[in-house]
Protein backbone atom coordinates (compact mmCIF):
# COMPACT_ATOMS: atom_id res chain seq x y z
CA UNK A 1 0.00 0.00 0.00
CA UNK A 2 1.72 3.52 -1.12
CA UNK A 3 1.95 5.88 2.54
CA UNK A 4 -0.70 8.24 2.69
CA UNK A 5 -0.89 11.73 4.02
CA UNK A 6 -3.39 11.64 6.28
CA UNK A 7 -3.84 15.78 7.84
CA UNK A 8 -1.93 18.59 7.79
CA UNK A 9 -1.52 21.27 10.38
CA UNK A 10 -0.03 24.60 10.53
CA UNK A 11 0.98 27.38 13.08
CA UNK A 12 1.82 31.08 12.87
CA UNK A 13 3.50 33.22 15.91
CA UNK A 14 0.82 35.71 16.38
CA UNK A 15 2.86 38.77 15.98
CA UNK A 16 2.18 40.27 12.08
CA UNK A 17 3.88 42.66 10.31
CA UNK A 18 3.25 44.11 7.38
CA UNK A 19 5.22 44.93 4.37
CA UNK A 20 5.09 48.38 4.45
CA UNK A 21 6.00 48.73 7.89
CA UNK A 22 9.01 45.96 7.34
CA UNK A 23 10.55 48.64 4.46
CA UNK A 24 10.18 51.94 6.22
CA UNK A 25 12.06 50.26 9.73
CA UNK A 26 15.01 49.37 7.30
CA UNK A 27 14.63 52.84 5.51
CA UNK A 28 14.57 54.58 8.48
CA UNK A 29 18.40 52.94 9.73
CA UNK A 30 21.36 54.90 10.41
CA UNK A 31 23.78 54.96 7.14
CA UNK A 32 21.44 54.23 5.01
CA UNK A 33 22.24 56.32 1.84
CA UNK A 34 20.30 57.34 -0.98
CA UNK A 35 21.35 54.50 -3.12
CA UNK A 36 20.41 51.92 -0.09
CA UNK A 37 17.17 53.65 0.00
CA UNK A 38 16.22 52.51 -3.48
CA UNK A 39 17.33 48.91 -3.17
CA UNK A 40 15.59 48.93 -0.27
CA UNK A 41 12.19 50.58 -1.48
CA UNK A 42 12.63 47.99 -5.01
CA UNK A 43 13.37 45.01 -3.43
CA UNK A 44 10.44 45.41 -1.06
CA UNK A 45 8.18 46.75 -3.56
CA UNK A 46 8.46 43.93 -5.62
CA UNK A 47 8.95 41.04 -2.84
CA UNK A 48 5.09 39.63 -3.76
CA UNK A 49 4.78 40.14 0.34
CA UNK A 50 1.73 41.79 2.13
CA UNK A 51 2.57 40.87 5.35
CA UNK A 52 4.10 38.04 7.70
CA UNK A 53 4.30 36.89 11.30
CA UNK A 54 6.93 36.92 13.56
CA UNK A 55 7.98 35.85 16.97
CA UNK A 56 9.25 39.28 17.54
CA UNK A 57 6.59 41.76 19.15
CA UNK A 58 9.64 44.20 19.04
CA UNK A 59 9.28 44.14 15.35
CA UNK A 60 5.99 45.14 15.00
CA UNK A 61 5.24 47.23 18.76
CA UNK A 62 7.52 50.17 19.71
CA UNK A 63 6.52 50.19 22.98
CA UNK A 64 8.10 46.31 23.37
CA UNK A 65 11.71 47.15 21.98
CA UNK A 66 12.74 47.99 26.12
CA UNK A 67 15.01 45.43 26.70
CA UNK A 68 15.44 43.72 23.24
CA UNK A 69 18.49 42.91 21.70
CA UNK A 70 17.11 43.27 18.63
CA UNK A 71 16.35 47.01 18.35
CA UNK A 72 16.73 49.91 20.38
CA UNK A 73 13.66 52.11 21.25
CA UNK A 74 14.33 54.30 18.82
CA UNK A 75 14.14 51.41 16.25
CA UNK A 76 17.81 51.04 15.41
CA UNK A 77 18.91 47.44 14.49
CA UNK A 78 21.31 45.99 16.71
CA UNK A 79 23.40 43.45 16.21
CA UNK A 80 23.20 40.54 18.37
CA UNK A 81 25.49 37.52 18.62
CA UNK A 82 24.29 34.08 17.34
CA UNK A 83 24.46 32.76 20.89
CA UNK A 84 21.18 35.82 21.82
CA UNK A 85 19.32 34.85 18.72
CA UNK A 86 19.82 31.28 19.67
CA UNK A 87 18.27 31.51 23.09
CA UNK A 88 15.15 32.95 20.81
CA UNK A 89 15.02 29.95 18.95
CA UNK A 90 15.00 27.41 21.93
CA UNK A 91 12.16 30.18 23.42
CA UNK A 92 9.96 30.00 21.01
CA UNK A 93 10.57 27.56 18.22
CA UNK A 94 9.12 24.88 20.63
CA UNK A 95 5.75 25.99 21.01
CA UNK A 96 5.38 26.59 16.93
CA UNK A 97 6.66 22.78 16.80
CA UNK A 98 3.85 21.80 19.30
CA UNK A 99 0.83 24.25 17.80
CA UNK A 100 1.53 23.24 14.03
CA UNK A 101 1.47 18.89 15.37
CA UNK A 102 -1.44 19.69 17.89
CA UNK A 103 -3.14 21.09 14.57
CA UNK A 104 -2.23 17.86 12.44
CA UNK A 105 -3.45 15.57 14.75
CA UNK A 106 -6.67 17.62 15.29
CA UNK A 107 -7.47 16.95 12.04
CA UNK A 108 -7.09 13.64 11.97
CA UNK A 109 -9.63 12.47 14.34
CA UNK A 110 -9.38 9.07 14.05
CA UNK A 111 -6.07 8.84 15.55
CA UNK A 112 -4.44 8.86 18.97
CA UNK A 113 -1.18 10.53 19.54
CA UNK A 114 -0.13 7.32 21.60
CA UNK A 115 -0.29 5.97 17.93
CA UNK A 116 2.60 8.29 16.75
CA UNK A 117 5.58 5.92 16.05
CA UNK A 118 8.07 7.98 14.59
CA UNK A 119 8.69 11.84 14.68
CA UNK A 120 10.67 13.83 11.86
CA UNK A 121 11.55 17.25 12.94
CA UNK A 122 12.56 20.16 10.01
CA UNK A 123 14.12 23.13 11.11
CA UNK A 124 17.11 25.22 9.45
CA UNK A 125 17.09 28.56 11.86
CA UNK A 126 18.10 27.28 15.08
CA UNK A 127 19.87 24.43 17.22
CA UNK A 128 19.48 22.36 20.43
CA UNK A 129 19.93 19.67 22.10
CA UNK A 130 17.71 17.60 23.18
CA UNK A 131 16.30 19.02 19.98
CA UNK A 132 12.56 19.90 19.05
CA UNK A 133 11.90 15.72 18.29
CA UNK A 134 12.56 15.32 21.61
CA UNK A 135 10.28 17.95 22.56
CA UNK A 136 7.66 17.02 20.63
CA UNK A 137 7.28 13.82 22.93
CA UNK A 138 7.29 15.52 25.92
CA UNK A 139 5.15 18.25 24.93
CA UNK A 140 2.81 16.17 23.04
CA UNK A 141 3.03 13.32 25.54
CA UNK A 142 3.60 10.73 22.92
CA UNK A 143 4.94 7.57 23.64
CA UNK A 144 8.69 7.64 25.07
CA UNK A 145 9.63 4.69 22.52
CA UNK A 146 9.09 6.52 19.43
CA UNK A 147 11.53 7.00 16.91
CA UNK A 148 13.08 10.38 16.07
CA UNK A 149 15.45 11.74 13.34
CA UNK A 150 15.86 15.83 12.62
CA UNK A 151 16.58 16.95 9.55
CA UNK A 152 18.89 20.46 9.84
CA UNK A 153 19.90 23.13 8.25
CA UNK A 154 18.94 22.17 4.40
CA UNK A 155 17.26 25.64 3.90
CA UNK A 156 13.92 25.69 1.94
CA UNK A 157 13.35 22.46 0.18
CA UNK A 158 13.47 20.31 3.85
CA UNK A 159 9.90 19.84 4.56
CA UNK A 160 9.67 17.65 0.92
CA UNK A 161 12.76 16.04 2.51
CA UNK A 162 10.69 15.29 5.30
CA UNK A 163 7.96 14.18 3.89
CA UNK A 164 10.41 11.67 1.67
CA UNK A 165 11.59 10.29 4.84
CA UNK A 166 8.65 9.83 6.39
CA UNK A 167 7.39 8.07 3.44
CA UNK A 168 10.10 5.63 3.22
CA UNK A 169 9.84 4.88 7.22
CA UNK A 170 6.21 4.26 6.45
CA UNK A 171 7.04 1.78 3.32
CA UNK A 172 9.47 -0.33 5.48
CA UNK A 173 6.77 -0.71 8.47
CA UNK A 174 3.78 -0.72 7.23
CA UNK A 175 2.12 0.13 11.20
CA UNK A 176 4.22 3.39 11.20
CA UNK A 177 2.46 5.92 11.75
CA UNK A 178 4.78 9.30 11.02
CA UNK A 179 4.56 13.22 12.70
CA UNK A 180 6.49 15.07 10.09
CA UNK A 181 6.83 18.92 11.91
CA UNK A 182 8.96 21.77 10.51
CA UNK A 183 9.16 25.10 11.84
CA UNK A 184 11.28 28.15 11.27
CA UNK A 185 11.95 31.66 12.97
CA UNK A 186 13.55 33.57 10.19
CA UNK A 187 12.96 37.13 11.67
CA UNK A 188 15.65 35.76 14.36
CA UNK A 189 18.38 36.32 11.57
CA UNK A 190 17.03 39.53 10.24
CA UNK A 191 20.36 42.25 9.64
CA UNK A 192 21.01 45.81 8.60
CA UNK A 193 20.65 46.78 4.82
CA UNK A 194 24.93 46.38 4.41
CA UNK A 195 24.26 44.61 1.17
CA UNK A 196 21.52 43.02 -1.53
CA UNK A 197 21.44 39.44 -0.02
CA UNK A 198 20.48 40.98 3.43
CA UNK A 199 17.35 43.09 1.50
CA UNK A 200 16.60 40.15 -0.70
CA UNK A 201 16.30 38.42 2.97
CA UNK A 202 14.55 40.82 4.73
CA UNK A 203 11.95 41.40 2.47
CA UNK A 204 11.02 38.03 1.89
CA UNK A 205 11.26 35.60 5.09
CA UNK A 206 8.75 35.01 7.80
CA UNK A 207 7.97 32.77 10.81
CA UNK A 208 5.99 29.98 11.09
CA UNK A 209 5.53 25.90 11.41
CA UNK A 210 3.71 22.99 9.55
CA UNK A 211 3.17 19.78 10.04
CA UNK A 212 1.82 16.42 8.57
CA UNK A 213 1.02 12.92 9.54
CA UNK A 214 2.04 10.00 7.10
CA UNK A 215 0.82 6.24 7.21
CA UNK A 216 -0.12 3.46 5.22
CA UNK A 217 -2.81 2.81 7.90
CA UNK A 218 -6.08 4.28 8.42
CA UNK A 219 -6.65 5.01 11.81
CA UNK A 220 -10.14 5.53 12.49
CA UNK A 221 -11.22 4.75 9.01
CA UNK A 222 -9.56 7.84 8.22
CA UNK A 223 -9.44 9.10 4.41
CA UNK A 224 -6.29 10.06 3.42
CA UNK A 225 -5.78 13.51 1.75
CA UNK A 226 -3.46 12.02 -0.93
CA UNK A 227 -0.92 9.32 -1.49
CA UNK A 228 2.82 9.99 -1.68
CA UNK A 229 3.75 8.57 -4.85
CA UNK A 230 7.16 9.21 -5.33
CA UNK A 231 10.34 11.68 -4.91
CA UNK A 232 12.82 13.10 -6.73
CA UNK A 233 16.06 15.36 -5.56
CA UNK A 234 18.34 17.28 -8.49
CA UNK A 235 21.60 19.04 -7.72
CA UNK A 236 21.65 21.78 -10.41
CA UNK A 237 25.23 22.42 -12.04
CA UNK A 238 25.37 25.96 -11.90
CA UNK A 239 23.69 27.12 -8.59
CA UNK A 240 26.22 25.98 -5.31
CA UNK A 241 26.99 30.18 -5.14
CA UNK A 242 23.68 31.61 -5.42
CA UNK A 243 21.84 30.11 -2.03
CA UNK A 244 23.56 29.52 0.52
CA UNK A 245 23.04 29.44 4.38
CA UNK A 246 26.15 29.92 6.64
CA UNK A 247 26.39 30.80 10.49
CA UNK A 248 27.85 33.84 11.28
CA UNK A 249 29.11 35.48 14.42
CA UNK A 250 26.03 37.90 14.34
CA UNK A 251 23.63 35.83 13.43
CA UNK A 252 22.52 32.91 10.21
CA UNK A 253 23.62 34.85 6.85
CA UNK A 254 21.46 33.94 3.57
CA UNK A 255 22.69 34.10 0.03
CA UNK A 256 20.07 34.57 -1.69
CA UNK A 257 21.69 35.61 -5.43
CA UNK A 258 19.40 37.66 -7.97
CA UNK A 259 20.26 34.66 -10.89
CA UNK A 260 18.48 32.34 -8.78
CA UNK A 261 15.15 32.48 -10.66
CA UNK A 262 17.58 32.26 -13.79
CA UNK A 263 19.46 28.91 -12.56
CA UNK A 264 16.10 27.37 -11.85
CA UNK A 265 14.24 28.48 -15.03
CA UNK A 266 17.46 26.59 -16.57
CA UNK A 267 17.01 23.15 -14.91
CA UNK A 268 13.35 22.81 -13.94
CA UNK A 269 12.93 20.50 -17.32
CA UNK A 270 15.36 18.13 -15.98
CA UNK A 271 14.58 17.81 -12.05
CA UNK A 272 10.66 17.21 -13.51
CA UNK A 273 12.14 14.84 -16.02
CA UNK A 274 14.10 13.04 -13.18
CA UNK A 275 10.99 12.58 -11.28
CA UNK A 276 8.50 11.32 -13.57
CA UNK A 277 10.65 8.60 -15.42
CA UNK A 278 12.02 7.05 -11.77
CA UNK A 279 11.80 3.73 -11.17
CA UNK A 280 8.21 3.50 -10.44
CA UNK A 281 7.35 4.17 -14.41
CA UNK A 282 6.91 6.96 -16.27
CA UNK A 283 4.40 9.80 -15.72
CA UNK A 284 2.91 12.03 -18.58
CA UNK A 285 3.73 15.34 -17.24
CA UNK A 286 0.24 16.34 -19.11
CA UNK A 287 -1.52 14.53 -15.98
CA UNK A 288 -0.27 16.67 -13.55
CA UNK A 289 -3.48 18.78 -12.16
CA UNK A 290 -2.60 20.80 -9.37
CA UNK A 291 1.05 22.55 -8.08
CA UNK A 292 2.41 22.89 -4.62
CA UNK A 293 5.45 25.12 -5.72
CA UNK A 294 7.56 26.61 -2.59
CA UNK A 295 7.66 30.31 -3.29
CA UNK A 296 10.89 31.41 -3.07
CA UNK A 297 10.08 34.74 -4.28
CA UNK A 298 8.14 35.99 -7.45
CA UNK A 299 10.23 35.84 -9.61
CA UNK A 300 10.80 32.09 -8.90
CA UNK A 301 7.15 31.77 -9.78
CA UNK A 302 7.23 33.83 -12.77
CA UNK A 303 10.00 32.22 -14.60
CA UNK A 304 8.27 28.34 -13.61
CA UNK A 305 4.98 29.64 -15.13
CA UNK A 306 6.56 30.53 -17.99
CA UNK A 307 8.96 27.93 -18.88
CA UNK A 308 6.54 25.28 -17.78
CA UNK A 309 3.82 26.92 -19.71
CA UNK A 310 1.29 26.42 -16.75
CA UNK A 311 -1.78 27.98 -16.99
CA UNK A 312 -3.63 31.01 -15.71
CA UNK A 313 -3.43 30.88 -11.88
CA UNK A 314 -1.68 27.59 -11.44
CA UNK A 315 0.46 28.53 -8.95
CA UNK A 316 -2.10 31.22 -6.98
CA UNK A 317 -1.99 29.08 -3.99
CA UNK A 318 1.85 29.97 -4.25
CA UNK A 319 1.27 33.36 -4.47
CA UNK A 320 -1.55 33.58 -1.59
CA UNK A 321 1.08 32.05 0.52
CA UNK A 322 3.86 34.41 -0.02
CA UNK A 323 1.77 37.36 -0.03
CA UNK A 324 -0.20 36.15 3.42
CA UNK A 325 2.51 34.41 5.17
CA UNK A 326 6.01 35.22 3.65
CA UNK A 327 8.60 32.83 2.75
CA UNK A 328 9.19 30.93 6.06
CA UNK A 329 11.57 28.92 4.33
CA UNK A 330 11.10 25.06 5.04
CA UNK A 331 7.57 25.50 6.25
CA UNK A 332 6.38 26.76 3.50
CA UNK A 333 5.56 24.36 0.86
CA UNK A 334 3.51 22.73 3.70
CA UNK A 335 1.40 25.95 3.80
CA UNK A 336 1.10 26.25 0.08
CA UNK A 337 -0.03 22.15 -0.20
CA UNK A 338 -2.68 22.94 2.32
CA UNK A 339 -4.14 25.77 0.18
CA UNK A 340 -3.80 23.50 -3.04
CA UNK A 341 -6.03 20.57 -1.13
CA UNK A 342 -8.52 23.36 0.47
CA UNK A 343 -9.03 24.39 -2.93
CA UNK A 344 -10.01 21.73 -5.09
CA UNK A 345 -13.14 20.92 -6.39
CA UNK A 346 -15.03 17.80 -5.97
CA UNK A 347 -15.06 14.76 -8.46
CA UNK A 348 -12.39 13.62 -10.36
CA UNK A 349 -8.84 12.28 -8.93
CA UNK A 350 -6.35 14.69 -9.04
CA UNK A 351 -2.26 14.62 -9.71
CA UNK A 352 -0.49 17.36 -7.32
CA UNK A 353 3.59 18.45 -8.42
CA UNK A 354 5.65 20.04 -5.10
CA UNK A 355 8.48 21.98 -6.14
CA UNK A 356 10.96 23.15 -3.44
CA UNK A 357 14.03 24.60 -4.10
CA UNK A 358 17.23 25.16 -1.28
CA UNK A 359 20.85 25.45 -0.92
CA UNK A 360 23.03 24.43 -3.44
CA UNK A 361 20.85 24.82 -5.91
CA UNK A 362 19.18 21.72 -5.34
CA UNK A 363 15.47 20.84 -6.08
CA UNK A 364 13.43 18.63 -4.43
CA UNK A 365 10.43 17.06 -6.11
CA UNK A 366 7.41 15.19 -5.54
CA UNK A 367 4.29 13.77 -7.08
CA UNK A 368 0.99 13.13 -5.17
CA UNK A 369 -2.23 11.75 -5.92
CA UNK A 370 -5.77 13.12 -4.58
CA UNK A 371 -8.12 10.55 -4.52
CA UNK A 372 -11.74 11.30 -6.05
CA UNK A 373 -14.18 13.04 -3.34
CA UNK A 374 -17.65 13.82 -3.85
CA UNK A 375 -18.95 16.94 -2.70
CA UNK A 376 -19.45 15.93 1.18
CA UNK A 377 -16.16 14.99 1.52
CA UNK A 378 -13.94 16.95 3.92
CA UNK A 379 -11.00 19.02 2.57
CA UNK A 380 -8.10 20.47 4.20
CA UNK A 381 -8.44 24.18 5.73
CA UNK A 382 -6.26 26.46 4.24
CA UNK A 383 -6.04 28.01 7.66
CA UNK A 384 -3.93 28.07 10.67
CA UNK A 385 -3.92 28.24 14.29
CA UNK A 386 -1.87 31.03 15.99
CA UNK A 387 0.80 29.37 18.36
CA UNK A 388 1.00 31.12 22.09
CA UNK A 389 4.35 32.59 22.87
Amino acid sequence: MTPALLSLGSALPPHVLGQAEARDLYLAQPGTDRLAQRLVRTVFGAAGVERRHTVLPELVDAGARDGSVYLAPDGRMLAPLTGARNRTYVEHAPGLFAAAARDALARCPGLDPAQVTDVVTVSCTGFFAPGPDYRLVRDLDLDPAVRRSHIGFMGCHGALVGLRQARAIAAADPDAVVLVVAAELCSLHLRPARDADAVRGAALFADGAGAALVSCRRPGGAEPLLALDRFSTLVLPDGEQEMAWTIGDEGFEMVLGAAVPRVIEGSVHAALEALLTGPEGAVDPGSITDWAVHPGGPGILDKLERTLGLPPRALDASRAVLAERGNMSSVTVLHVLDRVLGGLPAGAERTVCALAFGPGLTVESALFTVPARDAAAPQARPGAVAAPL
